[in-house]
C-alpha cells in the first residue's frame, strides 16, 4: 500500500481537506510530530514520499522550530531517494531553504487570499496551469528569499512567489490547499499557536470562499498526482520481524 510520511508542526495544522483526496486514491499517510518530541525517520525507505505541513513561526526562530536542520536533511534524503516531496505553508518554505533559499524573520504574519499568476517557468507545469488565475489562501510566517536558479512557477499579484518546483519530484507551496474553516477555529484556540491578529476576519472570508476552496484542493491533488506520480507505489525496504527463540 502507498504510504506517505507527513510531518506536522502544530496540533491544528494537519492534512485537513487533502486527507479525503488522498484516501479517494487509496493513498495512506503516517503522521510524525516533532513539536511534541517525536523523532523523525532517518530514512525514506518505508515511505512513498513526504508532505511537510504548515506551522506557526518563522524558520529563523530556532526556539520554536528547533528541528529545522533535521527536516531539511530529511527533504534531501527523500530527494536523493527520488521520492516525491510536497511542502505547504512553512513546509513550502522548508523546501525553498533546502534548495538554497535564505529564511527571513519578517513579516511575522502573512495570512490572506491572493490571486495566483503562472510565471514563464510555470508553463507546462500541471500545478501552475491549474492554479493560474485562482484565488488562493496563503498562511505562513516570516519569508524565504529564493536562491539564484530557482524560479517560481506561481506568483501572487504583487510578484511574491507562491510555488516552486526545484526538481521534478519536489514542490514547495505557500498557499494552503489543506485548510478548512474548522482548522482555523482550532488555530485560534490552540494555546501555543501564533495566529495572525486578523485571524477572525480571515475565518469569515474562508467560510465565504469554502466552495471555491474545496474545488481548488481537488485541482491541486489532480495536478500533483499527474506531476509527481503519487499513485505510483515506490519500492520499499521489507520490515523484518525478528523473533528470538530459546534453544
Amino acid at each position: 500500500m502507498k504510504n506517505y510520511l507527513v510531518v506536522q508542526h502544530t496540533y491544528s495544522e494537519f492534512l485537513g481537506l487533502v486527507e479525503s483526496q488522498l484516501e479517494k486514491r487509496d493513498i495512506g499517510f503516517s503522521y510524525f510530530r516533532p513539536f511534541v518530541g517525536q523523532a523523525l525517520p532517518g530514512s525514506a525507505a518505508q515511505f512513498d514520499g513526504i508532505w511537510l505541513l504548515g506551522g506557526a513561526w518563522p524558520l529563523t526562530d530556532r526556539e520554536h522550530v528547533p528541528q529545522l536542520d533535521d527536516e531539511l536533511n530529511l527533504i534531501r534524503i527523500f530527494q536523493k531517494a527520488q521520492r516525491p516531496v510536497v511542502g505547504i505553508g512553512m513546509g513550502g518554505q522548508m523546501v525553498a531553504v533546502a534548495a538554497g533559499g535564505a529564511p527571513e524573520a519578517e513579516p511575522m504574519h502573512t495570512a490572506r487570499f491572493v490571486t495566483a499568476r503562472m510565471t514563464g517557468a510555470g508553463k507546462g507545469d500541471p500545478l501552475a496551469e491549474e492554479m493560474d488565475g485562482r484565488r488562493l489562501l496563503v498562511m505562513y510566517n516570516g519569508d524565504v528569499t529564493l536562491p539564484r536558479g530557482v524560479e517560481p512557477i506561481l506568483e501572487d499579484e504583487d510578484g511574491h512567489w507562491l510555488a516552486v518546483r526545484p526538481d521534478p519530484l519536489t514542490y514547495g507551496m505557500l498557499f494552503r490547499p489543506e485548510m478548512k474553516p474548522g482548522m482555523i477555529e482550532d488555530i485560534i484556540m490552540e494555546a501555543k499557536h501564533n495566529p495572525a491578529p486578523h485571524i477572525g476576519e480571515l475565518l469569515a472570508e474562508v467560510r465565504m470562499e469554502w466552495a471555491q476552496m474545496q474545488e481548488t484542493t481537488a485541482l491541486v491533488l489532480k495536478a500533483l498526482v499527474t506531476a509527481l506520480s503519487l499513485m505510483q507505489e515506490r519500492r520499499k525496504m521489507p520490515v523484518f520481524n525478528l523473533k528470538v527463540e530459546s534453544r
